[in-house]
Formats: structure tokens, C-alpha cells, sequence
């Protein structure tokens, strides 16, 4: 990897302003390639508000921090709806979402007074903010729309001119008539009903629905750069160039850097005593995010599917959402006592990578999420998975023909799903010869997904055009 200064001086140096969505699984890749486009030599302006900055500057390597400007920005008061301290979509109840990015868009005018004042070559935004192109578009700005999701949700969901093609949830069982090579990928009626009401729809007086948003995006953007990369879903990203007739560059999928040094904390330490005393591959690591939330119907069935597996695990247990959450999830009654001589449930905060990185976790049991994937399959970690939110679903389809992660049967209309089938899918997975076929495959996949001088590639060439069309 270059050293940062390398560009100093040489008439290449970019000045690029990062503008990501309200939401971790957005807020973290837009930082992610903040560093490396910063290591590159180049000035990254990172926007977001003060408390989300807050919480991603521990993430930031020391050696990095005095060459991201980070532009804290405070929401504007909205119609009291939001929890106070709601700035990020993990700290405030589904339905409230639309409120936070109708506050959201009321960043418009100090955005573009930074933009006006700091002159930048580029802005790289997210799906959120429609209006921002006509902006940029006026100061002479280029825009890059820096997708945080993977070039299948991308072809999927909606090229411009057919908005009125998909009408009714039942049109998204079935690959759109735009797709044209044979596919698998679309939703399940219990996944689409949550895309249909929360994608399309005009659910809060005053919000623009996600599928404007998006199409605005993508309608006034320059180009469209995508955390993916060819190896894993070449015919996803030509698709989306050639249906929205603009260069489409894959940045690499970001993976987890292994030589980042961390510090032996007393919880890392306890969690690491705990995983040291189990064998090479035998615990399933249970972990569904900052986002989703398994109802207490959904947890009972995951923890005695736990259980009836007979399988160690290690889960992480998140209750509840938020302060705000009133209806906190509880384990069955004797569930940690039936199991404590192989399970441990942490209540807190872990370490996500060091822990994925362990060699005794064999398993990932968790939501396709794709910032999630992209660790399992760098740390060489099947999946069994449980959809809950947004494109996950989408997601799971693509895992599911690649045979690296296994869906956890569920009624296709309702969602419902048995302890049974908990039981039965970690262990087809984990330790039965059938499931052999996701061991050897996620290893496979690691050797793109984890191939650094690969991943880096991506990235300069992703950098080399942002220098030539600037």
C-alpha cells in the first residue's frame, strides 16, 4: 500500500467529501474507504452528526486521524417523534426511521454551504440524500454514488423507468423482466411485504419514499461505485451499468484488515479465555447485529434450536434495540443453566472481529446483512441465516446458490420458523457431510474475499478514476 504522502505535491492529490446514510451498516464501509482513500495520500471531508462521529473515531487507526476531516453536522430539531440522542437508525424504533430522514434531509443547507466553502473534486453519497446531485451538479462537484449495498440488490430493485412495473408485493417473488440471465434471487412473500411497505410506500407524511430517493441518486449521479467485486458477482454489476447507462466500479469489498493491532481488553480477554477452551471449528458464533431484533416468539425458537443442536455456542444477546425499546426479549426460563457446560450468552459489547477470527468458531449464525457476510466469509465462516430487514433477503439468495451459507427453513408467508429447523441447519452446516460443500466453499471464496493485494487493486483503480475524471 502506498504511504499517504505519496501524492503530495504531484497535481493528483483529490479532495473527496464522504456522505453516508444514518445507519451503521452505511456510516462504517463510508469510513472504511475513507481510510484507505486517506492512506492513498488523498484528503477525505467525512460528514455525518456529532454523536455518529463520536462513535466511529474509535475505529479510526491514530495514524489516520489527522488526515479525515471530520465535519460534524447537528440534525435540525424535528417534531419531537425522535428519541433524544436519535441519530442513527439503531437508536430509534422501525417506524420512526422515516422521521429521522425527513430530519436528514434538513442537512441540505449546511451541506451545501460546506460544499461552496471547501471546493471538493468529489462527493461520494448514499441512497438518502436525492437531493444532492442538483447541488453538486451546480458547484461544479463530481458525484459518485458509493453504494453500501452489493450490485444483485442494485439490479433487482429498480432501474429508472420502471416505476410502475412492481405493484404489489407478489412482484417481487420473482425476478424482475429486466434481469436477464436465469436467477434465483428475489424475495420471499414474508420479506417482501417488510421491502414493499418500507421501500416503496409513502409511509410518513413529508418523507420521500427510499424508491425515489434511490432513483434520484442514481439519476443525477456521475458514476456508481458499489462495495463489491467481480469475483463474487461480475453479472450483477454489468447489469447495473448497463441498465443505468453509467460506469459501474466495484471498490473491492472492503474486507477486515488482519494487521490492525487491538488492545487486550478485560472483556476481550474474558471472551478469548472462554473460545480458547473449545476445539478448532466447534462453536457457533449467534450475533444478529445493531439493526435486527428477533421477536420473543423468534428467540425462544433460536435458543432452544441452540439447545437441541447440542452444539457449543458463543451469543452475543442484544434485548433490546434501545433505551427506547420497551418490550425487551427474554431467554427461556433455564436456558443458560441447561446449557452453561457449552454455551456462553454475552449482554454486551464484543469485539465482532477478533471474535469471528477465532479458530474455534466454526459457524455464524446470524442475518445476511452484507457487511456481515463480507466477515464471515474473510474469517473462512459458513452461515446459517435468519432474514429480518431491508435487502437481506436478497442477500440470502446469492449465498444460497454460492452454497457458503444455508437458510434456515421458515414458512415462506409468515416467516415462522422451529427450533427444530434451527437445530437441523447448524448442524448440517457446522458438522454433517452434506454440508461439507458450504465448509469448502466459504474457504474458496476467502481466498478472494481475504486476498488483500487483491482488494487493494480495486481501490487504486477505484482512486485512479476519481483522478482522471475528476
Amino acid at each position: 500500500m502506498k504511504n499517504f504522502k505519496d501524492n503530495e505535491g504531484d497535481g493528483t492529490k483529490l479532495h473527496v467529501v464522504m456522505f453516508p446514510w444514518l445507519a451503521f451498516g452505511h456510516m462504517v464501509p463510508y469510513l472504511e474507504l475513507s481510510k484507505l482513500i486517506a492512506q492513498k495520500g488523498h484528503k477525505v471531508s467525512f460528514i455525518s452528526t456529532p454523536r455518529n462521529i463520536d462513535r466511529l473515531l474509535p475505529r479510526l487507526p491514530e495514524n489516520l486521524s489527522s488526515v479525515i476531516n471530520f465535519v460534524k453536522l447537528s440534525l435540525p430539531v424535528g417534531d419531537n417523534k425522535l428519541p433524544e440522542d436519535g441519530e442513527a437508525t439503531t437508536d430509534v424504533p422501525f417506524e420512526l426511521v422515516p422521521y429521522l430522514k425527513i430530519v436528514y434531509d434538513g442537512l441540505k443547507v449546511p451541506v451545501t454551504e460546506f460544499l461552496e466553502s471547501s471546493k471538493p473534486d468529489w462527493v461520494l453519497q448514499d441512497f438518502a440524500a436525492f437531493w444532492l446531485p442538483p447541488i453538486s451538479r451546480r458547484l461544479g462537484i463530481k458525484t459518485g454514488f458509493f453504494s453500501a449495498f452489493n450490485g444483485a440488490t442494485l439490479g433487482i430493485l429498480k432501474p429508472p423507468g420502471f416505476e410502475e412495473y412492481r405493484t404489489s408485493p407478489a412482484d417481487f417473488m420473482k425476478p424482475p423482466k429486466w434481469v436477464p440471465f436465469e436467477t434465483s434471487v428475489a424475495f420471499k412473500l414474508f420479506e417482501c411485504r417488510f421491502i414493499f411497505k418500507g421501500f416503496m410506500a409513502e409511509t410518513t407524511e413529508g418523507n420521500v419514499p427510499d424508491i425515489h430517493r434511490v432513483g434520484g441518486v442514481i439519476d443525477g449521479c456521475d458514476v456508481i461505485f458499489v462495495r463489491s467485486c467481480y469475483e463474487y458477482e461480475a453479472e450483477w454489476l454489468g447489469l447495473t451499468q448497463e441498465l443505468q447507462r453509467k460506469p459501474v466500479i466495484p471498490v473491492g469489498v472492503l474486507p477486515p484488515k488482519p494487521d490492525e493491532k487491538f488492545e487486550d481488553t478485560d472483556t476481550w480477554l474474558s471472551v478469548k479465555k472462554w473460545l480458547d477452551s473449545r476445539k478448532s471449528k466447534s462453536v457457533v458464533y449467534v450475533a444478529f447485529g445493531s439493526e435486527a431484533k428477533p421477536s420473543q416468539t423468534e428467540l425462544n425458537e433460536i435458543a432452544l434450536g441452540l439447545e437441541l443442536s447440542g452444539l457449543p455456542f458463543f451469543w452475543v444477546l442484544k434485548t433490546r434495540r434501545g433505551p427506547w425499546d420497551t418490550e425487551p426479549v427474554e431467554l427461556p426460563e433455564g436456558f443458560e443453566e441447561r446449557t452453561a457446560d457449552r454455551g456462553m450468552v454475552w449482554r454486551g459489547w464484543v469485539e465482532q472481529l477478533r471474535t469471528l477470527s477465532h479458530d474455534s468458531i466454526g459457524l455464524v449464525l446470524t442475518h445476511p446483512g452484507w457487511g456481515t457476510i463480507i466477515e464471515a466469509i474473510r474469517f473462512a465462516k459458513p452461515m446459517a441465516m435468519l432474514v429480518f430487514v431491508y435487502d437481506q433477503g436478497l442477500n440470502a439468495r446469492v449465498i444460497e446458490v454460492k452454497k457458503i451459507g444455508y437458510m434456515i427453513p421458515r414458512d415462506e408467508t409468515e416467516g415462522f420458523f422451529t427450533k427444530e429447523s434451527v437445530a437441523n441447519s447448524l448442524r448440517l452446516v457446522m458438522v454433517e457431510e452434506e454440508g461439507k460443500v458450504y465448509r469448502e466453499n466459504v474457504k474458496e471464496m476467502k481466498g478472494v474475499f481475504g486476498d488483500m493485494d487483491r482488494q487493494d487493486r480495486y481501490v487504486d483503480s477505484f482512486l485512479e478514476y476519481l483522478v482522471t475524471n475528476r
